[in-house]
């Protein structure tokens, strides 16, 4: 790729927000004053495949290819990019609908799927049948996880804090980054969902053919069991939050071994899983490194 970072385009930016006229109240002054402020906007998202409606979901209007691609991938209806011939954005007015064709292998194991479920959602567990149901089919990553610096993970932190021009203008998304062995973040997507935002990183990462093990995730939000359940399906092999975990998601990364950061601040963060894959540096220059600029 001659440009080593991707990120949202300024014309899905703008289309993915809109301007309100608010009253702001301040304490100090008491009274309200009148001015103009950004929101996101959330839109209604369907996904159908061959025809055949799936689901719907709210997200942001950014990047819905990368979505469509990420989502069909994480959620396990396609085993690789090449197994989407096409897909459509329509626009209704009301949302959009992603009209997504999907080679016939993949359309028949979600006609089996879909027969099993008593219902449809974008989260990835309500509507199963049972309990082990849960695992989703996931491989286990390889035990030789690749070895990280606390020193890579602190950069990619820092620098994801000021590449989310959704977030800097709505304060209402969230993000996923991926950074390479080095901490260098090499793409980002934004949506005001956590799931959308990291389906959208892997969507990305899966059209454009990146070696996902040679890198980990980086994400604005709490580790939730389908965040970790998602970065395994990508074959990511670790997960940075911002956020606390849950504890079914730290089971999850156990079970995967996913190298499962949480609570990752400027100061310290938490190794919930895969200590032993992470070198101890001194980060004396790494508030001081310049983001990557997009």
């Amino acid at each position: 790729m001659t440009d080593q970072f991707t990120t949202t385009g300024q014309a899905e930016l703008k289309a993915a927000t809109r301007r309100q006229t608010i009253q702001t109240y301040e304490r100090a002054a008491d009274h309200c004053l009148s001015h103009e402020d950004t929101l996101a906007d959330e839109v209604p998202v369907a996904l159908q495949y061959n025809g055949i409606n799936h689901v719907v979901m709210l997200a942001s209007a950014t990047d819905l290819i990368d979505l469509a691609y990420g989502f069909s991938y994480s959620e396990g209806i396609i085993r690789q990019a090449s197994d989407i011939y096409d897909c459509e954005i329509i626009n209704t007015g009301q949302g959009y609908v992603l009209d997504i064709t999907i080679a016939s292998a993949c359309l028949q194991q979600l006609k089996l799927r879909r027969r099993r479920m008593t219902g449809q959602t974008g989260c990835g567990l309500c509507g199963i049948e049972s309990l082990e149901a849960l695992d989703h089919g996931l491989q286990p990553l390889p035990d030789d996880a690749p070895v990280l610096s606390t020193r890579s993970i602190y950069r990619a932190l820092e620098a994801l804090r000021h590449l989310q021009p959704l977030r800097a203008q709505t304060g209402a998304t969230h993000a996923a980054g991926w950074a390479d062995r080095e901490g260098q973040i090499l793409h980002v997507r934004e949506d005001v969902g956590r799931h959308n935002a990291l389906d959208k990183l892997i969507g990305h990462l899966l059209r454009q053919s990146m070696d996902r093990r040679a890198g980990f995730a980086v994400v604005s939000s709490r580790a939730s069991f389908e965040m970790v359940q998602k970065t395994v399906q990508a074959a990511i092999p670790a997960l940075i939050a911002v956020s606390a975990p849950t504890s079914m998601a730290v089971q999850a990364a156990q079970d995967n071994n996913l190298i499962l950061v949480g609570f990752a601040r400027h100061d310290k963060f938490n190794i919930y899983h895969g200590a032993e894959h992470l070198i101890y540096e001194t980060v004396q220059d790494t508030a001081s490194s310049t983001p990557v600029k997009p």
